[in-house]
């Protein structure tokens, strides 16, 4: 597992292109825009639940970080597709 900063600096710039897809998404408005505004309200509330209960269960941050960078390399494969 890398550098728990590391980790964290590579989250905040993956999410950068997650963000830019999402954006390029919603300004074509449309049904898919709303889609991707509704799938990404739902994916934050599940993902913080996820992530409150690894902490509760005494697990690391690092381990909280890994989580959410996988979930935002699924967004990227998604958006990309």
């Amino acid at each position: 597992m890398p550098n728990p900063f590391y980790a964290a600096f590579l989250l905040a710039f993956e999410a950068q292109k997650v963000i830019q897809l999402r954006l390029v998404r919603i300004a074509w408005c449309g049904a898919e825009a709303q889609a991707e505004m509704v799938s990404m309200v739902g994916e934050k509330v599940v993902a913080a639940m996820e992530a409150a209960n690894t902490l509760m269960a005494g697990g690391t941050h690092g381990e909280v970080v890994a989580r959410y960078r996988e979930l935002v390399a699924d967004n990227t494969r998604r958006l990309m597709g």
